[in-house]
């Protein structure tokens, strides 16, 4: 049987791109958007999803960098409606690729997803007039445990896409430097 999905390493060989198979006619078209035992084969990750997350977002809000230091969440992300901008960056200090990140636009046109393991901090940008922004997670929730990494951090040196000045929550607004953050080993 054919793989329903490619996946394409980004410049962090752990966060992934998925690319689905879409079977399209005069119709419309149909594709899975989640396969465990096909994303378990293309990726060699074993994942238990347990919480799924729905956002809209208007143009220039940008969300992130978010991560959490207990219960660090793995996200599988995908746009159903516009374009965004999304953003990985590794927190592991034992990783070469530390302070890192890659970046990769998902839009509802090319379906891509990105899986993000745990041990990343996570962001997107919204590049279309609004968008929804679905993922799934391995770990729930926990406010306590959650943080934020500095959008604008001059030593990540992350290039957003942006057309303005972003839109901030106040807790993203108020994010650490890299060199102040909570990492994991």
């Amino acid at each position: 049987m054919a793989m329903k999905i490619t996946v394409t390493p980004t410049s962090l060989p752990e966060v992934k791109i998925i690319e689905p198979r879409v079977f399209g006619d005069a119709r419309g078209y149909f594709y899975e958007s989640f396969n465990a035992r096909e994303f378990a084969q293309a990726t060699g990750e074993q994942v238990e999803f347990v919480q799924d997350n729905h956002s809209l977002s208007a143009k220039n809000v940008l969300r992130g960098l978010h991560y959490q230091i207990e219960h660090p969440q793995g996200k599988l992300v995908r746009v159903i409606a516009g374009a965004v901008f999304d953003v990985a960056v590794d927190m592991r200090r034992s990783s070469p690729n530390f302070g890192k990140w890659a970046g990769v636009t998902l839009s509802a046109e090319n379906r891509c997803q990105l899986w993000i393991p745990p041990g990343f901090a996570h962001g997107f940008v919204v590049l279309s007039a609004s968008a929804e922004f679905l993922y799934k997670t391995t770990d729930y929730w926990f406010a306590e445990h959650e943080r934020s990494l500095l959008w604008n951090d001059p030593a990540l040196r992350i290039t957003w896409p942006l057309d303005g000045e972003p839109v901030l929550a106040a807790k993203d607004a108020a994010g650490k430097p890299l060199c102040e953050a909570d990492t994991y080993a």
